[in-house]
């Protein structure tokens, strides 16, 4: 196995532009190459206890991506279904527009905006039990996604505690999180070099 080239200095302020072309394709290729996996890593953290429910964070994300499959949903509608709760381990208070940030560069606007806001159209079903008001979600009635969101929260995520549900597993998904994740970036690189 070949030896792998390192950069001679400690501080980037000290590289040339050969360094940070050389820097760049190698880490887009190990991050490109292992971007499902770590996508799944993510979901894994969900695994674990039930928080009160019958099923855990993990079931219930493939619960729900299982049910999108089931329905012919599109290959972005599938990945936001099974993802859309991935961001519950490092994101608790705004789960929601963290999936939806790691989803943005790959998946179609109008499942960015569906899982942003899934949070606050999920709270129709339980808002007013603890003193709120279940109806937030209408603040968002003029947007073109509004029923979209609605249908999702609906028939992919409220529905998704069940423990006898016959739920895909993740090997089931693998296929679609390929076919999503191989797609290039919508978000143009932070500071591309010039040719």
């Amino acid at each position: 196995m070949p030896l792998e080239h390192t950069v001679d200095w400690t501080e980037m302020r000290h590289g040339s532009r050969a360094d940070f072309e050389m820097l760049g394709p190698l880490f887009e290729d190990h991050a490109r190459g292992a971007l499902v996996q770590n996508l799944v890593g993510l979901l894994n953290l969900l695994k674990g206890p039930k928080l009160g429910y019958q099923i855990d964070r993990y079931d219930h994300s493939l619960q729900s991506g299982s049910r999108a499959m089931r329905a012919g949903e599109s290959p972005d509608m599938i990945v936001s279904a099974l993802l859309h709760d991935v961001a519950d381990g490092f994101a608790p208070e705004n789960h929601s527009e963290a999936a939806a940030a790691l989803l943005a560069p790959y998946v179609h606007d109008e499942a960015i905006w569906v899982v942003k806001h899934h949070g606050i159209f999920q709270g129709y079903y339980y808002f007013h039990h603890v003193g709120g008001d279940r109806d937030a979600r209408d603040r968002y009635l003029d947007s073109p996604w509004y029923e979209s969101c609605t249908r999702f929260c609906r028939d992919y995520d409220q529905n998704c505690f069940d423990p006898d549900y016959p739920n895909l597993v993740i090997d089931d998904f693998m296929p679609v999180l390929a076919e999503v994740f191989a797609r290039p970036s919508r978000v143009p690189a932070v500071a591309p070099l010039n040719n």
